[in-house]
């Protein structure tokens, strides 16, 4: 998925708090989500659309990803809130392994949108929301200051904020893409011997 700055995309929302999109770039993110991804896609080849939906789902894949880990980071945060704001005994490390489950982050794979697809990019994904916050360290997150624990919810949910923005754009490009298949073949224009044809081509990577 490439580098996750923070910017505005020209010809996208103008809010500096969601992951930019730039035109013409290299990125999977860029590709999917360009205007021309879906323009004229009634003249295409149904290996060229398949292969367009496909790539579309790998980068949905990614984004579920990387929202989970959000999610994750989200819960930990809220959690060591309301242990303080109750007084209870126990820590959050306690409940860490339900939380993790909850937002099913480690070996998890991404929806693909109707179809399981594994991020690309997991590691990186990681690294990048361990970034977000590099002064406040959940795995002790019972010693941060209650000014540190607001400040790194904020930042957790406005990057999932962004992230959830593109993720629906994403999936409104695979939605487009699956009706235009979709009708192909309610119209018999496209064969179930295309389909098998298409799926032996190796997958296309990410830039």
């Amino acid at each position: 998925m490439g580098e996750l700055a923070l910017a505005r995309g020209e010809g996208m929302p103008e809010d500096d708090s969601v992951i930019e999109v730039r035109p013409g770039g290299r990125r999977r993110i860029d590709r999917v989500l360009a205007a021309d991804f879906v323009t004229d896609i009634a003249q295409l080849a149904l290996t060229e659309l398949r292969g367009r939906r496909d790539e579309a789902a790998q980068e949905e894949a990614d984004l579920s990803y990387l929202r989970r880990m959000l999610h994750a980071r989200i819960d930990i945060v809220l959690a060591e809130q309301q242990r303080r704001a109750e007084g209870g005994s126990h820590t959050v490390v306690d409940q860490l392994v339900s939380i993790l489950s909850d937002n099913a982050v480690g070996p998890a794979m991404g929806s693909g949108r109707h179809r399981l697809v594994e991020p690309s990019r997991a590691e990186a994904h990681r690294r990048h929301v361990e970034a977000l916050v590099s002064d406040a360290d959940l795995s002790n997150v019972g010693e941060l200051s209650a000014e540190k624990l607001a400040s790194a919810l904020r930042t957790y949910r406005t990057e999932e904020e962004s992230v959830s923005t593109r993720r629906r754009e994403v999936q409104a490009v695979m939605d487009t893409l699956n009706a235009e298949i979709g009708e192909r073949y309610r119209a018999g224009t496209a064969s179930v011997d295309e389909l098998l044809d298409a799926a032996r081509e190796p997958a296309k990577d990410d830039e």
